[in-house]
């Protein structure tokens, strides 16, 4: 038997959204609709898509509910536009014109629900030259420059995870775009498609440096600049045993009381004078490589100086700060990420695992008073 599932009491308690299953992007989105308290359904297809994990460990479908419905099939439409019609929010990620042929794009859904927000979640965008085109993260930040920026300047370009494109670039792009939309939705009762592009959302992460670039103050090249670690005090050092310590000593006192405990103070006037660079990076770097990370960490423990241990994925969650504040949680046997932001009145937490495709059709046919869920057939 399904365990029951009660929408969040987040500031989003009472928003509805449906999404449409897919990976990446538009279900990490999804999921944090559904921290922040909204009532997510996701659409699974039969035999659909997922991650190469066993779907009990796909986090980003925590705290919500799960119907499938064959969207190629004759009724498979009407099942969905009917939980449209009863929705806020709907996200889908497929390619442009997909969702039109399958009868549930934008246009059919706003004839059922005109107050509809419609959120797109792609890669290149809903038009232009590669609109069409197959793509991966990798890629979407390579042609926006941001790719470029990131690793040494010897070296190639350095692969982010996904987390800069699909994440940061799609995923956050998308909430904040579909939260505007339903803002305005209800102040004037229309809806709108919202076209978040991760190509669109990775160059307007750069628009920092576009000033400075701009400016004359970053060199469009990489390891060059002051925090793309071009510079000997903002970067990461080996330590005796083959860890890291990152040091972000940018400001003058940090950079002092950094230098002071690194104990090569004496070279603390090479701060304004980049031809001595070289001579300070080297110098830094023999100090790191004669303590262990956990010497230094305990050497700069109550510090400005703007240095922490360079952690793994498992050893974070035990950090005393992280684990003081719970930004790490555990739920069904996971250590996963906590909801964030944090809220003074409208708290969020992890009130479900990971949605198993189908598991809540009952629930959500009764909750959302859509019964042709239960027919059989599409």
């Amino acid at each position: 038997m399904a365990v029951a599932r009660t929408p969040g009491r987040g500031p989003l308690a009472g928003v509805r959204v449906v999404e449409l299953a897919g990976i990446g992007p538009g279900p990490f989105a999804a999921m944090l609709l559904a921290d922040l308290g909204a009532d997510v359904v996701r659409v699974d297809r039969p035999n659909g898509p997922g991650l190469a994990i066993n779907p009990e460990y796909d986090v980003t479908n925590r705290n919500k509910r799960s119907v499938i419905v064959d969207l190629k099939a004759e009724d498979g439409p009407a099942r969905l536009l009917d939980l449209v019609e009863r929705a806020d929010i709907l996200i889908e990620g497929y390619r442009p014109g997909v969702a039109e042929r399958l009868g549930v794009g934008p246009g059919t859904c706003h004839t059922r629900n005109p107050r509809l927000v419609y959120g797109r979640m792609t890669g290149w965008g809903q038009e232009g030259p590669l609109a069409q085109r197959a793509g991966h993260d990798i890629a979407y930040i390579a042609l926006t420059g941001t790719l470029g920026m990131i690793g040494q300047a010897d070296a190639p370009p350095a692969i982010p995870a996904n987390l800069v494109g699909d994440y940061a670039g799609g995923s956050l792009y998308l909430v904040v775009g579909v939260l505007a939309a339903l803002h305005h939705a209800r102040e004037t009762g229309t809806g709108q498609v919202v076209d978040a592009a991760i190509v669109d959302g990775a160059a307007h992460l750069t628009s920092m440096i576009h000033g400075m670039l701009a400016a004359g103050r970053w060199q469009d090249r990489r390891g060059a600049n002051l925090f793309d670690g071009g510079c000997p005090f903002y970067g990461t050092y080996e330590t005796a045993d083959g860890q890291y310590m990152a040091v972000g000593a940018l400001e003058r006192q940090f950079y002092e009381e950094f230098m002071d405990l690194l104990g090569i103070g004496n070279l603390a006037p090479a701060r304004e004078d980049i031809a001595r660079w070289g001579e300070l990076r080297e110098a830094v770097v023999a100090r790191f490589k004669t303590r262990t990370r956990d010497e230094w960490t305990a050497l700069f423990e109550g510090s400005d100086a703007c240095v922490a241990p360079v952690l793994s994925l498992r050893e974070a969650p035990a950090h005393p700060h992280l684990a003081a504040r719970g930004t790490f949680t555990d739920h069904g046997g996971i250590t996963q990420p906590a909801p964030a932001p944090r809220f003074s009145v409208t708290h969020t937490a992890v009130h479900g695992g990971p949605a198993q495709p189908g598991a809540d059709t009952e629930e959500v046919a009764r909750d959302w008073g859509v019964p042709r869920l239960l027919e059989e057939g599409g």
